[in-house]
């Protein structure tokens, strides 16, 4: 359940008549859900980020199907600069520049952020190729950055939304009565939130463990569920021919392989098909 907050006056940010004058109802809904809301910064990195990652795709798809009238791979002297390095420089300036910017409704805080949601997208595109040192963009292996990638936007959409991690708005703000909680109520809190979420991880539910972190009730329905077979948590706990180890390979097959396929499928329609061959 969600407790009460203090709302800061929309009018009294500096911010927002400037976005109210920009476009009647929308104009209007964005000073109040999302300027007077201090969800800017994280508003324009989000769509940024999306923004960034559509483009890399296209282009590198592009490039892939040796289109003639597109400019290719960044490559003085030989030597392909792979965009990774593009946005860990777009992370350093946006995110160093935006420390200094104070005010969070400030045009300039809106750009430094979507400057750093850029270069987040840009390095995380590329996630396989710095975790493995190699280049396996479009390989099997590669499909680890589409992943992550997904994962970011889900996390960022929910932290949009709403949503707090470990449930530390709701623990740390008053209540409606303007009471707080206790040391031990939050750490209670948080404590539980994140076992069930390492749990589902252990379980090698990704997708629940992670968005767990917001969503506490799905971090719980992961850490009760059955394991994924060959996670952790199975290896552990799961006999060979044990009654558990068939159950969570039936539902490996009969249920998860084909959201997997399903999944897989919308990755490869937006990001490309990896190649048959390494």
């Amino acid at each position: 359940m969600h407790r009460g907050r203090r709302v800061t006056p929309v009018d009294s940010l500096p911010g927002v008549p400037l976005f109210r004058d920009c476009g009647g109802a929308v104009g209007s809904w964005f000073s109040t859900e999302i300027v007077a809301a201090g969800k800017l910064r994280l508003f324009c990195f989000f769509v940024s980020f999306i923004a960034t990652f559509l483009f890399i795709r296209i282009s590198v798809r592009l490039i892939r199907a040796q289109v003639r009238w597109w400019p290719g791979n960044v490559a003085p002297g030989g030597m392909h600069i792979h965009h990774v390095v593009f946005g860990l420089v777009f992370m350093c300036v946006g995110g160093i520049s935006g420390l200094a910017v104070e005010d969070n409704t400030s045009a300039s805080a809106g750009l430094l952020a979507a400057l750093f949601g850029s270069g987040t997208s840009l390095v995380l595109d590329e996630f396989a190729l710095v975790l493995h040192l190699d280049d396996v963009y479009w390989t099997q292996q590669g499909r680890l950055s589409v992943d992550a990638v997904f994962v970011a936007v889900a996390l960022c959409g929910l932290a949009l939304l709403g949503a707090s991690p470990l449930e530390l708005g709701d623990a740390l703000n008053p209540g409606a009565d303007g009471k707080v909680l206790s040391r031990t109520e939050i750490a209670l809190i948080v404590g539980t939130n994140t076992l069930l979420s390492l749990i589902s991880l252990a379980k090698g539910k990704i997708w629940t463990g992670l968005l767990g972190i917001y969503i506490t009730p799905l971090a719980l329905i992961g850490a009760v569920r059955l394991a994924r077979p060959g996670s952790p948590w199975a290896r552990r706990r799961y006999r060979p021919g044990s009654r558990r180890l068939r159950r969570a390979e039936w539902r490996e097959k009969r249920i998860r392989d084909p959201i997997e396929r399903v999944k897989i499928g919308f990755q490869n329609f937006v990001a490309g098909r990896p190649s048959a061959k390494p």
